[in-house]
């Protein structure tokens, strides 16, 4: 099942406070089958129970749905929608520290009832959600039983003692909440009825700690960017002198320049082509930098697509140059999208450059179509095709599939993994299909608006 965040997993009510036990275990157990890592299954389980409280407290009747968005950036979505209208500032304000645990976290307030959605990324390293994949996780949760309260508690425990290990600088505060909940655990039958204050006033230390977490997430992003700065400045260090080698080949090369043996002009041709490609790389090597930086800011404005593939059809007919091959850019049946003009030719551009030089026979196709409320590229070759488990790891800075050799010219490991980037930056995904000996179809798609 498909809904308005993606493809449909499972759902439930939360009616008394005994079902905020079973959400919190369901949401971690959804988590962890989709492929989250253990600290974010603990936050998104933490986020999905302290949501379910605040909710319970309006009522019961609370329908819980997860969902997967599988294109693009792959997402994990919950929906938690409440029956009866409550004011949204008033909750969101109860919610305030929830939403750091997730991505992103909306409280709406409509004629229905209240409707909190959080969202929370998949990692780059996480299982492929096919379609058999798809079904597998549903089965599982399907057979899912849950624990009991005491099940649940002991879970937070470990969950706890682990967060000890990684935040020493937490020790303190956390060995004191560590003999609360041990504590709790040893009065845990007698003070059943207590369980829901004591599980809140856990929860509230959880998110506490996650924010101390934030802080150092902020630190190595900026080392990050300092990174990306230190590339930039070397790229624009290395330009100058490789300029100016071509420059003089193409001096010692000119017609008015006194005459080189076929051995001197030989060596300046190899000396040529190699300074070549070492712009091609510095260069791939600046933009990447720009883009990990985040300096680069769309213009946003209506792009006509139909100029845009007549410009890609006209700057690219001079490398189709094989007869085998046929290269063909329909016509748009999509005649415009809000975008970057430049940016989105810059990735279609890649994307077409890479087709025609891995591609000896058989056609390279561009088309453009629209999926519900996007605009869906497609660029597909009949090239040598990529294996299955390498269809990421194309998009890592300098892999090359082992083995192929292009028709024409040579690589640098950078045009994939910058038109990602790109995608990104516009707002949408970029992802393959491919076959070994087939061809490969690679699928960019972008908000429309």
């Amino acid at each position: 099942m498909t809904g308005p965040t993606g493809e449909s997993l499972m759902s439930m009510r939360l009616r008394i406070e005994q079902d905020i036990f079973v959400v919190r275990q369901l949401g971690r157990e959804v988590a962890r089958a989709v492929g989250l890592e253990s600290q974010d299954q603990t936050r998104f389980a933490t986020a999905i129970s302290e949501v379910g409280r605040v909710l319970l407290a309006e009522g019961p009747d609370t329908e819980v749905a997860f969902s997967v968005r599988t294109y693009g950036v792959p997402t994990l979505h919950v929906t938690m929608a409440h029956p009866a209208s409550a004011e949204a500032g008033q909750v969101a304000g109860q919610l305030q520290q929830v939403g750091r645990l997730v991505d992103t976290m909306e409280v709406d307030d409509g004629g229905s009832g209240t409707v909190v959605r959080m969202a929370r990324r998949l990692p780059a390293g996480a299982p492929g959600l096919t379609s058999a994949r798809m079904d597998e996780i549903r089965a599982g949760l399907s057979q899912h039983v849950p624990g009991t309260p005491l099940d649940e508690l002991a879970a937070q425990n470990q969950q706890l003692i682990a967060a000890l290990d990684e935040v020493r600088a937490q020790r303190d505060d956390l060995a004191r909440l560590n003999a609360e909940l041990e504590e709790t655990n040893r009065g845990v039958m007698a003070l059943y009825h207590q369980l829901s204050e004591e599980l809140e006033e856990t929860n509230r230390g959880v998110v506490a700690l996650y924010a101390e977490l934030d802080e150092k997430s902020v630190q190595l992003r900026a080392a990050s960017e300092a990174k990306s700065r230190f590339l930039a400045n070397v790229s624009h260090e290395l330009r100058a002198p490789v300029t100016a080698i071509i420059g003089l080949g193409r001096l010692l090369t000119d017609s008015g320049s006194d005459d080189l043996t076929d051995e001197q002009d030989r060596q300046v041709e190899l000396i040529r082509a190699s300074a070549s490609d070492l712009l091609t790389l510095v260069n791939g090597l600046l933009d990447l930098a720009k883009a990990e930086a985040g300096r680069i800011e769309p213009n946003w404005s209506d792009v006509d697509l139909k100029a845009v593939f007549g410009q890609l059809r006209g700057t690219l007919r001079p490398l189709a140059t094989r007869p085998e091959v046929d290269f063909v850019v329909d016509e748009p049946s999509v005649p415009s999208l809000r975008c970057d003009d430049v940016l989105l030719a810059q990735v279609l551009r890649n994307l077409l450059t890479n087709a025609l030089k891995f591609t000896e026979s058989g056609s390279v196709r561009l088309s453009v179509r629209r999926v519900d409320s996007d605009v869906e590229f497609t660029v597909a070759d009949t090239g040598t095709g990529i294996p299955p488990e390498l269809h990421e790891r194309i998009f890592e800075e300098f892999f090359q599939v082992p083995g192929s050799k292009p028709v024409s010219g040579r690589g640098t490991g950078l045009g994939l993994p910058y038109a990602r980037r790109l995608a990104g930056v516009l707002g949408g995904g970029l992802w393959v299909d491919s076959v070994p000996g087939t061809g490969s179809t690679f699928t960019l798609r972008l908000p429309a608006s």
